[in-house]
């Protein structure tokens, strides 16, 4: 098995708890459902474990500094890290680009691709190169 806790990586330790979380979801569900049924059974292990989580998080999508609209995010994690989620049977490149290119248009530096529709669970760590710390991420809602 990975190790899901590597300090190479920022946010590690928050990353692997996570990916604990999930694959303690997909223990108990398997594959199958619907991704609205990993995402409730996922909030309920976050509050188990004590993860703060926001679900259906709204964040704002910016066109050359100007709002053009707003996107959910599947969970904003411990106000650091997005994490979107899947059913399927296989992860595509095109839900890894949209993942990034979600943490590109919020900049946020960390993210998570997490697929429940395998029959193994698939999580994917990502990070956005254009991250910029000097910019606030686009949460509309305060923590």
């Amino acid at each position: 098995m990975k190790e899901i806790i590597n300090e190479k990586y920022k946010y590690s330790e928050l990353t692997g708890k996570i990916i604990g979380c999930s694959m303690e979801v997909h223990k108990i569900l398997g594959n199958g459902f619907q991704e609205v049924i990993y995402q409730r059974a996922l909030e309920e292990e976050f509050i188990l474990q004590k993860i703060p989580a926001q679900r259906e998080f709204e964040m704002k999508v910016f066109y050359k500094e100007k709002i053009v609209g707003t996107r959910r995010v599947d969970f904003f994690v411990d106000n650091a890290v997005s994490l979107e989620i899947k059913a399927l049977i296989k992860l595509e490149d095109v839900h890894l680009t949209q993942a990034i290119n979600y943490l590109e248009a919020y900049n946020l530096e960390i993210g998570l691709l997490i697929n429940f529709g395998a029959k193994s669970l698939e999580y994917k760590r990502l990070i956005n190169s254009k991250f910029d710390p000097n910019k606030p991420h686009t949460s509309t809602q305060s923590k």
